[in-house]
């Protein structure tokens, strides 16, 4: 077992780094909700979206809520830690154990309801798609938020019989590999849309993802432990 001293810092360097993660996601938060050009104003942007994408608008309450809880558990981990506070790192192993068991549920629910997210992202598709062909090249807004680096949603057929497809008769530069806009037609459109590349994206880091969730998940059962520990050397020492 360690000593008191050893426990404490471990203790308080994890949670330092949780609490300054905390605060950078908390800051993250407050500007995603301020911000008209962050998330929100990209998904207010997609007309007659489905209603369940409703709910990630709140994206930005989310990341406030997250953002505070770990600054609340970083404060309690390292206060508890320096001050030796029993009561305080009692509520700090309870909320870092609540948290444990929120986590695996959610990746057993994302795990059973796999193939809803699919027939969500697929009906967003389809909105999206919809949306594009109205008023791009006619709306100012929607052809602003689709000058990305990806050719619109799925690929460049997005954009046939789009106010500007029918203009032009040529498809947006940001689908073709050349500089040359008046030569990006359908045989040379060959850039790919941005959910196939967040798609493809997430598929080369799977491993990392997987990595990264069940490190974060060692991280959370190596807290308790610790915290226990300095927990039952306190109680030991008042005694």
């Amino acid at each position: 077992i360690l000593c008191s001293d050893e426990t404490k810092m471990y203790l308080f360097g994890l949670n330092a780094k949780r609490y300054l993660a905390g605060a950078a996601i908390l800051g993250v938060g407050i500007w995603v909700k301020v911000d008209s050009g962050s998330l929100l104003g990209f998904l207010k942007g997609i007309k007659d979206a489905p209603a369940e994408m409703k709910q990630i608008l709140n994206v930005g309450y989310l990341l406030i809520a997250v953002g505070a809880v770990l600054l609340i558990v970083g404060f309690l981990g390292c206060c508890g830690a320096m001050k030796e506070s029993r009561c305080m790192l009692l509520m700090f192993f309870v909320i870092v154990l609540v948290l444990f068991i929120a986590e695996v549920a959610g990746a057993v629910v994302i795990l059973v309801f796999k193939p809803l997210v699919g027939q969500l992202i697929e009906k967003l598709g389809t909105k999206v798609v919809q949306n594009i062909r109205k008023d791009y090249g006619e709306n100012s807004d929607v052809t602003a938020l689709w000058n990305l680096k990806c050719c619109g949603f799925y690929n460049y057929t997005d954009f046939t019989n789009s106010p500007f497809e029918k203009y032009t008769h040529l498809y947006p530069q940001q689908c073709c590999h050349s500089a040359v806009f008046s030569s990006c037609d359908d045989t040379s459109a060959t850039i790919t849309g941005c959910f196939p590349k967040l798609m493809k994206l997430i598929d080369e880091n799977t491993i990392v993802i997987v990595a990264v969730a069940l490190g974060i998940a060692a991280l959370e059962i190596l807290a308790m432990v610790v915290s226990m520990t300095l927990y039952c050397i306190i109680s030991s020492k008042s005694d």
